[in-house]
Protein backbone atom coordinates (compact mmCIF):
# COMPACT_ATOMS: atom_id res chain seq x y z
CA UNK A 1 0.00 0.00 0.00
CA UNK A 2 1.39 3.71 -0.85
CA UNK A 3 1.66 6.28 1.97
CA UNK A 4 -0.02 9.15 2.32
CA UNK A 5 1.52 12.51 2.33
CA UNK A 6 0.97 13.96 5.89
CA UNK A 7 1.85 18.15 6.07
CA UNK A 8 2.86 18.90 9.37
CA UNK A 9 3.08 22.46 9.84
CA UNK A 10 5.13 24.11 12.80
CA UNK A 11 4.30 27.17 15.12
CA UNK A 12 5.64 30.57 15.63
CA UNK A 13 9.77 30.15 15.80
CA UNK A 14 9.34 26.17 15.49
CA UNK A 15 11.33 23.77 13.18
CA UNK A 16 11.44 19.61 12.63
CA UNK A 17 11.82 19.57 16.42
CA UNK A 18 8.38 19.53 17.01
CA UNK A 19 6.97 16.92 15.46
CA UNK A 20 10.26 13.95 15.07
CA UNK A 21 7.82 11.54 17.28
CA UNK A 22 5.19 11.90 15.11
CA UNK A 23 7.48 11.58 12.25
CA UNK A 24 8.72 8.29 12.91
CA UNK A 25 5.65 6.60 15.21
CA UNK A 26 3.54 7.44 11.36
CA UNK A 27 6.35 6.43 9.16
CA UNK A 28 4.91 3.00 8.01
CA UNK A 29 1.52 4.78 6.53
CA UNK A 30 2.63 8.19 5.61
CA UNK A 31 5.60 10.72 3.97
CA UNK A 32 5.43 13.62 6.15
CA UNK A 33 6.84 16.84 5.02
CA UNK A 34 7.63 19.72 7.47
CA UNK A 35 7.42 23.08 5.45
CA UNK A 36 9.86 26.16 6.50
CA UNK A 37 8.07 29.83 6.57
CA UNK A 38 11.50 31.34 6.08
CA UNK A 39 11.41 35.02 5.86
CA UNK A 40 7.65 35.02 5.47
CA UNK A 41 5.64 37.38 6.99
CA UNK A 42 1.88 36.66 6.25
CA UNK A 43 -0.54 33.82 7.75
CA UNK A 44 -1.41 33.61 3.62
CA UNK A 45 1.79 33.61 2.03
CA UNK A 46 2.56 30.86 4.52
CA UNK A 47 -0.02 29.14 3.24
CA UNK A 48 0.89 29.43 -0.25
CA UNK A 49 3.69 28.00 0.19
CA UNK A 50 2.58 25.29 1.55
CA UNK A 51 0.81 24.49 -1.02
CA UNK A 52 2.79 25.27 -3.63
CA UNK A 53 5.68 22.84 -1.90
CA UNK A 54 3.83 19.98 -1.44
CA UNK A 55 4.93 16.89 -2.88
CA UNK A 56 1.53 15.70 -4.19
CA UNK A 57 -2.16 17.59 -5.06
CA UNK A 58 -3.83 16.01 -2.24
CA UNK A 59 -2.47 15.73 1.38
CA UNK A 60 -3.32 15.61 5.00
CA UNK A 61 -2.48 18.51 7.00
CA UNK A 62 -1.78 18.64 10.84
CA UNK A 63 -1.12 22.08 12.21
CA UNK A 64 0.60 22.76 15.71
CA UNK A 65 0.33 26.48 17.39
CA UNK A 66 0.74 29.24 14.93
CA UNK A 67 0.48 26.66 12.22
CA UNK A 68 -2.61 25.52 13.09
CA UNK A 69 -3.85 28.94 11.64
CA UNK A 70 -1.85 28.36 8.65
CA UNK A 71 -3.23 25.03 8.28
CA UNK A 72 -7.15 26.66 8.40
CA UNK A 73 -5.65 29.06 5.79
CA UNK A 74 -4.44 26.34 3.51
CA UNK A 75 -8.28 24.92 3.43
CA UNK A 76 -9.45 28.43 2.95
CA UNK A 77 -7.17 28.85 -0.27
CA UNK A 78 -7.42 25.05 -1.50
CA UNK A 79 -9.83 22.99 0.34
CA UNK A 80 -10.11 20.61 -2.49
CA UNK A 81 -6.18 19.64 -1.63
CA UNK A 82 -6.92 18.85 2.09
CA UNK A 83 -7.93 15.08 2.56
CA UNK A 84 -8.04 14.86 6.58
CA UNK A 85 -7.25 18.27 9.40
CA UNK A 86 -5.97 18.52 12.65
CA UNK A 87 -5.52 21.16 14.46
CA UNK A 88 -3.27 20.92 17.68
CA UNK A 89 -3.18 24.17 20.63
CA UNK A 90 -4.18 26.54 18.19
CA UNK A 91 -6.93 29.64 17.44
CA UNK A 92 -9.10 31.04 14.79
CA UNK A 93 -9.70 34.42 16.00
CA UNK A 94 -9.09 37.46 14.02
CA UNK A 95 -6.54 39.74 15.62
CA UNK A 96 -8.40 41.75 18.08
CA UNK A 97 -8.99 45.78 17.90
CA UNK A 98 -8.71 47.96 20.90
CA UNK A 99 -7.20 48.07 23.69
CA UNK A 100 -6.33 44.06 23.98
CA UNK A 101 -5.01 43.72 20.12
CA UNK A 102 -2.83 47.07 21.33
CA UNK A 103 -1.40 45.00 24.40
CA UNK A 104 -0.89 42.13 22.48
CA UNK A 105 1.22 43.79 19.78
CA UNK A 106 2.83 45.24 22.69
CA UNK A 107 4.05 42.58 23.97
CA UNK A 108 5.02 40.48 21.24
CA UNK A 109 6.93 43.59 20.50
CA UNK A 110 8.70 43.85 23.61
CA UNK A 111 9.64 39.90 23.32
CA UNK A 112 11.07 41.13 19.89
CA UNK A 113 13.15 44.11 21.45
CA UNK A 114 14.69 42.04 24.13
CA UNK A 115 15.28 38.93 21.81
CA UNK A 116 17.43 41.83 19.25
CA UNK A 117 19.02 43.24 22.59
CA UNK A 118 19.86 40.02 24.57
CA UNK A 119 19.60 37.04 21.92
CA UNK A 120 16.78 34.94 20.93
CA UNK A 121 17.47 32.30 23.82
CA UNK A 122 17.09 34.56 26.68
CA UNK A 123 14.42 35.58 24.84
CA UNK A 124 12.98 32.08 25.13
CA UNK A 125 13.65 31.66 28.78
CA UNK A 126 11.07 34.27 29.57
CA UNK A 127 8.80 33.59 26.85
CA UNK A 128 8.85 29.68 26.50
CA UNK A 129 7.90 28.67 30.26
CA UNK A 130 4.10 29.33 29.41
CA UNK A 131 4.56 26.74 26.67
CA UNK A 132 4.75 23.95 28.95
CA UNK A 133 2.48 22.11 31.51
CA UNK A 134 4.70 23.22 34.82
CA UNK A 135 6.04 19.66 35.25
CA UNK A 136 8.37 20.31 32.32
CA UNK A 137 10.22 23.61 33.70
CA UNK A 138 14.05 22.95 33.58
CA UNK A 139 14.01 19.64 32.01
CA UNK A 140 15.43 18.10 28.89
CA UNK A 141 12.29 19.17 27.05
CA UNK A 142 12.74 22.46 28.01
CA UNK A 143 15.63 23.13 26.90
CA UNK A 144 15.05 21.37 23.26
CA UNK A 145 12.41 23.91 23.29
CA UNK A 146 15.29 26.72 23.91
CA UNK A 147 17.30 25.22 21.14
CA UNK A 148 14.46 25.65 18.61
CA UNK A 149 14.04 29.39 19.37
CA UNK A 150 17.60 29.99 19.32
CA UNK A 151 18.00 28.48 15.73
CA UNK A 152 15.97 31.49 14.36
CA UNK A 153 16.90 34.86 14.27
CA UNK A 154 14.91 38.14 15.47
CA UNK A 155 14.36 39.21 11.49
CA UNK A 156 12.51 35.54 11.05
CA UNK A 157 10.55 36.36 14.48
CA UNK A 158 9.67 40.23 13.30
CA UNK A 159 8.23 37.99 10.36
CA UNK A 160 5.83 35.71 12.28
CA UNK A 161 5.23 38.62 14.91
CA UNK A 162 3.49 40.77 12.09
CA UNK A 163 1.76 37.48 10.03
CA UNK A 164 0.08 37.05 13.85
CA UNK A 165 -0.88 40.31 14.43
CA UNK A 166 -2.43 40.47 10.92
CA UNK A 167 -4.21 37.00 11.03
CA UNK A 168 -7.58 36.68 8.85
CA UNK A 169 -10.36 35.39 10.75
CA UNK A 170 -10.48 31.64 10.54
CA UNK A 171 -14.17 30.88 11.89
CA UNK A 172 -15.71 30.96 8.44
CA UNK A 173 -13.11 28.20 7.27
CA UNK A 174 -14.03 25.89 10.10
CA UNK A 175 -17.63 26.19 9.17
CA UNK A 176 -17.20 25.22 5.61
CA UNK A 177 -15.09 22.31 6.41
CA UNK A 178 -15.61 19.30 4.37
CA UNK A 179 -13.18 16.96 5.83
CA UNK A 180 -12.70 14.66 9.16
CA UNK A 181 -11.24 17.50 11.39
CA UNK A 182 -9.65 16.65 14.95
CA UNK A 183 -8.91 19.25 17.20
CA UNK A 184 -6.27 18.21 19.97
CA UNK A 185 -4.91 20.11 22.57
CA UNK A 186 -3.41 20.19 25.85
CA UNK A 187 -5.67 20.63 29.22
CA UNK A 188 -3.35 22.55 30.98
CA UNK A 189 -2.28 24.60 27.82
CA UNK A 190 -2.10 28.42 28.75
CA UNK A 191 -2.17 29.50 25.37
CA UNK A 192 -4.55 28.48 23.66
CA UNK A 193 -6.90 26.80 25.56
CA UNK A 194 -8.87 23.28 25.71
CA UNK A 195 -12.19 25.31 26.03
CA UNK A 196 -11.19 27.57 22.98
CA UNK A 197 -10.46 24.05 21.04
CA UNK A 198 -14.19 22.72 21.72
CA UNK A 199 -15.76 26.21 20.62
CA UNK A 200 -13.92 25.44 17.61
CA UNK A 201 -15.01 21.95 17.35
CA UNK A 202 -18.46 23.19 17.43
CA UNK A 203 -17.92 25.53 14.30
CA UNK A 204 -17.24 22.29 12.52
CA UNK A 205 -19.78 20.05 10.96
CA UNK A 206 -20.52 17.74 13.03
CA UNK A 207 -20.10 14.83 11.09
CA UNK A 208 -16.44 16.28 10.23
CA UNK A 209 -15.43 17.12 14.00
CA UNK A 210 -13.64 15.24 16.80
CA UNK A 211 -12.08 17.10 20.02
CA UNK A 212 -9.26 15.49 22.03
CA UNK A 213 -8.14 17.09 25.37
CA UNK A 214 -4.54 15.18 26.99
CA UNK A 215 -3.74 15.71 30.34
CA UNK A 216 -1.04 17.02 32.31
CA UNK A 217 0.28 18.52 28.67
CA UNK A 218 0.66 22.21 27.59
CA UNK A 219 1.17 24.08 25.18
CA UNK A 220 4.05 21.96 23.17
CA UNK A 221 1.84 18.39 22.95
CA UNK A 222 3.56 16.91 20.28
CA UNK A 223 6.67 17.09 22.76
CA UNK A 224 5.66 17.10 25.82
CA UNK A 225 3.07 14.23 24.97
CA UNK A 226 4.53 12.45 22.15
CA UNK A 227 3.24 8.93 22.23
CA UNK A 228 -0.94 10.10 23.04
CA UNK A 229 -0.08 13.07 20.36
CA UNK A 230 0.85 10.19 18.05
CA UNK A 231 -1.22 7.45 18.56
CA UNK A 232 -4.02 10.43 17.81
CA UNK A 233 -3.27 11.15 14.75
CA UNK A 234 -2.63 7.53 13.52
CA UNK A 235 -5.94 7.05 14.62
CA UNK A 236 -7.29 10.65 12.69
CA UNK A 237 -5.50 8.82 9.36
CA UNK A 238 -7.60 6.15 9.60
CA UNK A 239 -10.97 8.20 9.54
CA UNK A 240 -12.81 7.88 6.28
CA UNK A 241 -12.84 10.70 3.76
CA UNK A 242 -15.41 11.97 1.60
Amino acid sequence: MSKETLLLLPGLLCDEAVWPDQVSGLAHRAQSVIPDYGMLDSISAMASHVLQTAPTEVFNLAGHSMGGRVALEVVRQAPQRVRRLALLDTGYEPFAGGEAGEQEKSKRYALLERARNSGMREMGKLWAPGMVHPSQLQTPLFEAILDMIERRTPAQFEAQIKALLARPDAEPVLRGINCPTWLICGHDDAWSPYARHEVMSQMVPAQWSRIEGIKDCGHMSTMEKPTEVTALLNAWLDTPVR
